[in-house]
């Protein structure tokens, strides 16, 4: 499935650094410069998973596919970019088609590095950003609402359209993203069709050069207080040690220079999997001799939706979904021994895939 994850934040940040070192490429240029970037950079992600390895070994599997996500490296914003400064527009439509916003922040000083707003001030950089995310979705929810009331006996739906986007901008006029707006389940689809950046999940993630101090820093405090939510995501990390990890040839080294470093994993890791979280994504797995394959999909899935990311005659066909707990299927040493010991379901169409299950599909065309 094709989840993605863009890259923002101010122009020199460390945006192309990061991205180059989580897709383990230099696809994306770093310079010491404002819009060294102008048009995004993509790149597909490997999900890291221990379970993928422990099940293939155990079905002594010829390849081992894990599964995936999109990063992008949109350029930097600039303050007026909703307005169109420094390209602002062009930027801002890149946002829009991305599923998650991975937000850094610069949170070091070096004055070999140039700052587009010629001091260190991480608090203020992040508003700036903030700021012209929702200027953007309040320019866009004005032209929905003047559309909507041009065509409104075009469409039934038009005049709840046209109430839903008038509270929408009501909230983002005195400058609040709409997460403490409450909207039933039937107006949140609605919603989705307006395409508003403040609607997409967030995370935040501190930018630190490798002299500075990842778990103790005064700015990543500072973020934290003044965020005043418990369900935002910050993440610190140094892209410029991040990049050095990524360059390293086996796993084996890595885990040494991690280990020096006193990590238990990377922060390329940590974003991965916290990006995974936040799209509210599980795993689950296929395994035989063949190939032992990850696959991504939604949390609360019903097996036949599930199955048809393989292919969609198993949903059409679905007939039932052999299923074995992760736990279970280690434990009993792979499906023959989790059958033996009864420990595999077969469940019907209704069943929510959960993260861990390893999946036999039934079907009939």
């Amino acid at each position: 499935m094709g989840f993605s994850c863009g890259i923002v934040g101010l122009p020199n940040v460390g945006k192309s650094t990061l991205f180059n070192a989580l897709t383990n490429s230099q696809n994306a240029k770093a310079s010491n410069y404002a819009f060294c970037t102008i048009e995004p950079n993509k790149a597909i992600v490997e999900v890291p998973d221990f379970r993928l390895e422990k099940i293939g070994k155990i079905e002594n599997s010829k390849n081992i596919i894990p599964t995936q996500l999109n990063f992008i490296d949109i350029a930097g914003l600039v303050k007026g970019a909703s307005k169109g400064e420094g390209l602002g527009n062009k930027f801002l439509s890149h946002i829009k088609e991305v599923d998650l916003i991975l937000h850094v922040i610069r949170c070091f000083k070096d004055e070999d590095i140039e700052h587009i707003e010629d001091s260190l001030d991480p608090l203020r950089d992040m508003r700036i950003i903030e700021e012209e995310l929702i200027l953007s979705d309040l320019l866009s929810a004005e032209q929905q609402l003047k559309k909507f009331k041009k065509e409104i006996d075009k469409d039934e739906f038009n005049k709840e359209k046209i109430q839903i986007l008038e509270k929408i901008i009501k909230n983002l006029t005195s400058e609040q993203t709409l997460k403490n707006l409450d909207f039933n389940k039937d107006e949140n689809k609605i919603i989705k069709s307006f395409n508003l950046i403040s609607t997409k999940p967030k995370i935040f993630i501190c930018n630190l050069n490798e002299k500075e101090n990842i778990k103790n820093n005064k700015y990543i405090d500072l973020i934290k207080k003044n965020l005043k939510d418990d369900k935002i995501m910050v993440i610190s990390i140094s892209a410029e040690i991040e990049s050095q990890i990524a360059q390293l040839d086996n796993e084996k080294e890595k885990k040494e220079f991690l280990s020096s470093l006193g990590w238990d994993n990377s922060g390329l890791d940590r974003i991965i999997k916290s990006s995974y979280e936040k799209l509210n994504l599980i795993t689950y797995f296929t395994a035989g001799e063949k190939e032992t394959k990850a696959w991504t999909v939604l949390k609360n899935s019903k097996a036949p939706d599930a199955s048809s990311i393989i292919h969609t005659d198993f949903k059409k066909g679905f007939i039932c979904a052999e299923t074995t707990s992760y736990e279970d299927y280690i434990k009993f040493g792979g499906s023959k021994g989790a059958k033996e010991n009864g420990k595999t379901r077969q469940e019907g169409k209704e069943y929510l895939i959960k993260d861990g299950d390893i999946v036999h599909f039934l079907f009939n065309v």
